[in-house]
């Protein structure tokens, strides 16, 4: 995670994006495996826990960015959006609500939009990333 401490912005930019081609990409796998085989039902081996894995990584980064940045709001904004995204997978696995197939396309986008315009825009704090790292 030392990469996280460094970039984390970038990380969460790019973490974030990978989660949204991971979601857009999801049907047209299916769509092949369905045309593959009869049995349309089983997703590819491991295809499941990319989401998760994306999903964790976006977690160190959003908490790494809202230690260092300057403004409050995009700390707020950050981990909003963090928690939508958590919400909407973990709900596509276990099915608790009934929500709107491309949900999950609201908080992934928004979240690279606030990385991006937090390493743009925001200042680090730096004395206070420096006392948290010593």
């Amino acid at each position: 995670m030392i990469l996280s401490n460094q970039k984390p912005d970038t990380i969460g930019a790019i973490a974030s994006t990978l989660c949204l081609v991971h979601c857009i990409a999801t049907p047209f796998v299916f769509i092949v495996q369905a045309g593959a085989s009869t049995c349309c039902d089983v997703s590819p081996v491991g295809w499941g826990f990319v989401d998760l894995f994306l999903l964790m990584i976006s977690f160190f980064a959003v908490n790494r960015s809202s230690q260092i940045t300057d403004r409050n709001w995009m700390k707020y904004s950050l981990w909003l959006n963090w928690i939508l995204l958590f919400t909407v997978i973990i709900n596509e696995k276990i099915e608790w609500l009934p929500l709107y197939e491309n949900a999950i396309f609201f908080p992934a986008i928004t979240l690279i939009l606030l990385h991006l315009y937090n390493k743009k825009h925001c200042q680090y704090n730096t004395t206070k990333s420096a006392a948290n790292e010593g």
